[in-house]
């Protein structure tokens, strides 16, 4: 059982962190290049959605940062459990309609988005009950 929990908190330090990286790769060319980013699943739109990807995406890789290295590891559960809730609500319970070649690749994306939850859970649980 240790070494599901183990391997489920090592996945949800790579899924963040690609996330984070991704997100804010993408604000920050949209930025420089003075580009209007649309993404229909997000709450945001125009230089909201710039300032919400790129300010988020920093506020996710902290709470990652912080949580390797032993501290605030609730601000990394909170951190995940938005990134649930936004792809949930963004994808699936929202007006948003997936073009063909889009479905599978979301699922993985909320499939592993769980995941990382569930490592994060396990990770702030260890974290209360006094273990490293």
């Amino acid at each position: 059982m240790e070494v599901v929990k183990a391997l489920s908190i090592f996945l949800s330090y790579v899924f963040h962190g690609l996330l984070c990286l991704i997100l804010f790769a993408v604000s920050s060319v949209a930025f420089a290049s003075g580009a209007q980013l649309h993404l229909d699943m997000l709450p945001w739109t125009g230089s909201t959605l710039l300032y919400a990807l790129l300010f988020g995406s920093l506020a996710g890789l902290v709470s990652l940062v912080l949580a390797i290295r032993g501290t605030w590891r609730p601000l990394f559960f909170l951190w995940s459990l938005a990134v649930v809730v936004l792809l949930l609500k963004g994808y699936i319970f929202s007006g948003y309609r997936f073009s063909p070649s889009e479905f599978g690749p979301v699922m993985l994306v909320i499939v592993g988005s769980w995941i990382a939850l569930l490592g994060s859970c396990a990770r702030m649980v260890r974290q209360l009950r006094g273990r490293p």
